[in-house]
């Protein structure tokens, strides 16, 4: 049997990777499709923590962009990334996988509050943990939430499922047809070319501490296992890539 090139990693799903063809709230196919792919990798010995985003329900920065106060609108971000949580633990138990939502956020009737150690020690018993709430902080997005917990915890690598895209390009390949997809990249090209592949702020956390990125699709059915793996799918950001 093949062995995992990584042993312990942070799947980054975006709120709109859980929407489906819907593009907003919770598709229970979707949801079920994800779960499976995770389940793939746990049953090969795999420690998964997994960070949700809520863009499906609520984004913070539209509400502010539209007149509310920000720190209002990305508490309500905070919860809608809980709600998705809650239905991935729903999910992935309906598959026999254990699984542990940790909220930063205090709701404990829901979920246990984030605690690293816990977190870690839930990780070696091959339980999923899924990290809901983001930062528990206001104007920080999820992508950061990904970059902090994957630092705390010491994954291995970050998982970008990006929704519809497979990659990072030198432009949006939708409004570019002519764009050029990129196989690796250093972090120091991400931030200085402006690309779009997380925030500037959890771009350097990943850099400042090498956490390698991998980003891919999460609409071609086993992209997940083949990142596991180590095959080439998407585009690889680090440190040691020497991208040219």
């Amino acid at each position: 049997m093949a062995v995992p090139k990584y042993k312990r990693v942070v799947l980054k799903l975006s709120g709109e990777a859980l929407a489906g063809e819907a593009g907003y709230g919770i598709d229970p196919q979707m949801m079920h499709k994800v779960a499976g792919e995770v389940k793939e990798i746990v049953d090969l010995g795999v420690e998964v923590a997994v960070v949700v985003g809520g863009g499906n329900i609520w984004r913070g920065i539209s509400g502010s962009a539209k007149g509310m106060d920000r720190t209002t609108a990305d508490y309500m971000g905070m919860l809608a990334t809980v709600l998705n949580a809650l239905a991935l633990q729903d999910a992935l138990e309906k598959m026999d996988v254990d699984t542990r939502v940790q909220t930063s956020v205090e709701m404990r009737q829901v979920a246990e509050p984030y605690i690293r150690r816990r977190a870690v020690r839930h990780l070696e018993k091959k339980r999923v943990v899924i990290f809901a709430g983001g930062t528990g902080n206001p104007y920080f997005s999820t992508d950061t939430t990904a970059a902090l917990r994957a630092a705390e915890i010491e994954a291995d690598v970050i998982l970008m499922a990006k929704n519809g895209v497979d990659g990072v390009y030198s432009a949006d390949p939708l409004k570019h047809p002519d764009a050029v997809k990129y196989d690796q990249l250093e972090f120091f090209d991400v931030l200085s070319r402006g690309l779009g592949v997380m925030d500037s702020t959890a771009t350097s956390l990943c850099m400042d501490n090498d956490i390698p990125l991998l980003v891919f699709s999460i609409s071609e059915p086993g992209n997940i296992l083949r990142a596991v793996m180590g095959e080439a799918v998407g585009t690889i950001v680090g440190r040691q890539t020497h991208a040219e």
